[in-house]
């Protein structure tokens, strides 16, 4: 339930247009519901300003089913995250609507538009095209929080012209989440180009010294860059939250 619903639920109840006994039943299940494989958070989007997601990853179809069910039926959109195609595709059966993201692994099931609660728009930007799962995953969120965000791909440090060619649109940008591999070098680089936050995901891409992610989540903590923040390993999703609470500021 977002704010906005229980604003519009308890005038109804002042005004007399609801009675007591109805909104008791639409709040019954707040906090949390059980549906048996998980606790539904209901409360959080009024907590946090962003509802539970789900993390489809290790879930069986019927798990997914009975949390995205208990959501829907509370009003609220939904995003699954880490979901393949073929996951997606079963659970689509269930929920017609449901729309998958192959590139970026993700499920949404929308019954309302997204309201647009960001100041500024969210660049998204990533090194190679290795690393477009985990910056689209990036970019799916942050739409789905009410941001408008924008993309850059294949702009690595390789090739760093490629990058200074869209100046205007880093300097357009509000916060800037930036994804990469390999030795992890594209965050300082942007950081050191732009006076604003900026959010470095390290992925899991590069060869063997790059030990699955590790030599990038090093060199993005050692960021020469001043003000340079860094989320975990292959967490698109961890990053388009902190950008969307920063970008509400």
């Amino acid at each position: 339930m977002t704010p906005d619903q229980l604003k519009l639920l308890l005038d109804s109840v002042k005004e007399g247009a609801v009675p007591v006994e109805e909104a008791l039943e639409r709040l019954r299940h707040l906090p949390f519901q059980d549906v048996g494989c998980a606790q539904v958070d209901h409360h959080r989007e009024l907590r946090q300003g962003m509802p539970e997601v789900i993390f489809g990853e290790g879930k069986k179809d019927e798990q997914i089913i009975d949390i995205m069910g208990a959501m829907a039926e509370n009003g609220s959109n939904v995003l699954v995250t880490r979901i393949d195609a073929d996951k997606a595709q079963r659970i689509q059966r269930t929920f017609f609507g449901a729309l998958y993201h192959a590139n970026a692994r993700c499920l949404t099931l929308e019954q309302r538009p997204a309201e647009i609660r960001g100041r500024g728009t969210i660049l998204v930007i990533s090194a190679g095209t290795s690393d477009l799962p985990v910056a689209a995953e990036a970019l799916v969120t942050a739409r789905f929080l009410g941001n408008e965000a924008e993309h850059v791909y294949d702009v690595g440090v390789a090739g760093i012209h490629r990058l200074l060619a869209r100046r205007e649109e880093l300097a357009a940008a509000s916060v800037i989440i930036v994804v990469a591999g390999m030795e992890g070098a594209l965050p300082s680089v942007v950081g050191g180009l732009v006076d604003k936050p900026v959010i470095a995901v390290p992925t899991s891409i590069g060869y063997g010294a790059a030990f699955g992610g590790i030599a990038a989540l090093l060199g993005m903590l050692n960021s020469c860059a001043a003000g340079v923040t860094v989320v975990n390993i292959d967490n698109g999703f961890g990053a388009a939250c902190a950008a969307s609470l920063i970008n509400r500021v």
